[in-house]
């Protein structure tokens, strides 16, 4: 698979109005395919995560964003479906708390940082701060088209310190989200995460789109590449944000540390 046609570089202008999210990247095979091709990413994933964890210098840092049903927990429940949870860590941003908003707004963020040997998935992000507060006008431009510049060098200096930093933005269609968003309503086990406010919040979706595509255009980096991943179909989704992750495990070429002793001369009786 080529990667890197979903890489956004730096410098690139997206249009996400001429993405495709049913795209499959021409993969020869089906559904069925995907998930034995997923699998050996996951039993791949599995050891690389080890490897992190006992060479305990690096960091990695996994952000996805997505609209109202984009798939974000999905995408970590089948990417990350048998890797060890000792060296994987999840954390959802929603609306900022009184004490975090008695700070500035990137306090939370640095907080749930990867420390050494961990992953470290973002739901959401500090990128709601150049989201969501734009869409409905919750702070004025002049902050957060600053914010930017901020977050790029926050970024910078993550990576600078040993971060590894992976971000996807799941690419769905307005369709796509009605149909997921019925299947919510329509099906029992499923209805618990329905909620109003999505539906309320596919009104200003020509907004998101243009507040995400500045996103993709304005941050990007060498250092913290954002990926735009179709996700209309979930089996593919899954296939491509794996074998991202997979392939910069393996391009840190980790290797195991020494042991303390030297066990050659140890006997155990």
């Amino acid at each position: 698979m080529d990667i890197e046609r979903f890489r956004v570089k730096p410098g690139d202008k997206v249009d996400l109005s001429r993405l495709d999210p049913d795209d499959t990247g021409g993969f020869k095979g089906d559904k069925d395919q995907a998930a034995q091709v997923i699998a050996d990413h996951t039993k791949r994933l599995d050891v690389l995560q080890e490897l992190l964890y006992a060479e305990h210098r690096r960091k990695v840092l996994i952000v996805l964003q997505a609209l109202d049903t984009g798939g974000k927990d999905g995408t970590i429940r089948h990417v990350f479906d048998g890797v060890n949870p000792q060296g994987v860590k999840v954390a959802a941003f929603g609306v900022p708390t009184p004490p975090e908003l008695a700070h500035d707004y990137l306090w939370r963020i640095h907080q749930c940082m990867p420390g050494k040997g961990e992953i470290m998935i973002f739901n959401r992000s500090h990128y709601e701060d150049v989201l969501v507060v734009r869409v409905h006008n919750l702070v004025p431009p002049e902050l957060w088209k600053r914010r930017y510049a901020q977050i790029i060098e926050f970024e910078r200096m993550l990576a600078e310190e040993g971060t590894t930093i992976l971000k996807f933005y799941l690419h769905i269609s307005r369709d796509e989200q009605k149909r997921r968003l019925q299947e919510r309503l329509d099906t029992p086990d499923k209805r618990w995460k329905f909620k109003s406010s999505d539906v309320e919040e596919r009104q200003f979706w020509p907004e998101y789109m243009k507040a995400y595509q500045d996103v993709l255009n304005k941050t990007s980096t060498e250092w913290a590449p954002w990926y735009i991943v179709p996700a209309n179909r979930k089996w593919y989704r899954n296939l491509v944000v794996g074998h991202v992750i997979r392939n910069a495990l393996e391009g840190l070429r980790m290797s195991y540390p020494q042991p303390e002793d030297d066990p050659t001369n140890v006997v155990i009786e």
